[in-house]
């Protein structure tokens, strides 16, 4: 029954709840950033969200648009900023996705969407990381987070989706506050982020 509409129910319930406060650090951020970053505040990118289906995902925007001398974007690395930094490692990044939440693109909990890119890398059973709405949070974050290797991620993806319920929602929502509080595993050891996900191929490392 939670699955079903109750989970989707209780997304809309606690974002409710969360909006006026959530405004007014929204607020804040935008501002900081404006200042930080200049324009774009927002980082808006497609995603795949449930069973594939593509939706706008709105982030708080945490690199620069530095550019090499041909015009290519630098790497990663060197256009995050250390504000930037801070809002990845706070979360406070991710907070512009609790619209995507009330719209119903995305849950609090659930897999988190990845890149459209990644759809065709995906094994049969990769891909039912897609049977749910993807969430701000989930089970492979309180779990590693940017850190776990890409199977181990995607397989906790997967195991999520046959496991959903109330009360391991619950457990998620608080293991990832205790873990933004600790700011853990907020990017792969030697990256700023994560890296790519390349596939299943022989020997590949995701």
């Amino acid at each position: 029954m939670y699955r079903r509409g109750g989970k989707r129910a209780f997304d809309l319930v606690v974002s409710l709840l969360l909006l006026p406060i959530t405004l007014v650090v929204m607020a804040i951020v935008g501002i900081l950033v404006r200042i930080n970053l200049g324009r774009p505040v927002l980082f808006r990118q497609e995603r795949p969200g449930r069973d594939g289906k593509i939706f706008t995902l709105s982030k708080f925007r945490t690199m620069t648009d530095a550019t090499d001398d041909d015009g290519q974007l630098l790497s990663d690395e060197e256009r995050l900023t250390r504000f930037g930094s801070f809002l990845r490692s706070t979360s406070l990044d991710e907070t512009p996705e609790l619209w995507n939440v009330i719209t119903g693109d995305m849950s609090l909990v659930g897999p988190r969407p990845l890149l459209v890119a990644y759809l065709d890398r995906y094994t049969p059973e990769q891909a039912r990381r897609h049977e749910v709405r993807p969430g701000i949070t989930g089970w492979a974050q309180v779990n590693g987070r940017n850190n776990a290797p890409w199977p181990e991620r995607l397989a906790m993806d997967v195991w999520y989706v046959d496991n959903v319920s109330f009360s391991l929602d619950l457990k998620i929502l608080w293991r990832t506050v205790t873990s933004v509080l600790r700011r853990a595993d907020t990017s792969e050891d030697g990256h700023a982020t994560a890296r790519e996900f390349r596939g299943m191929q022989p020997g590949a490392k995701g």
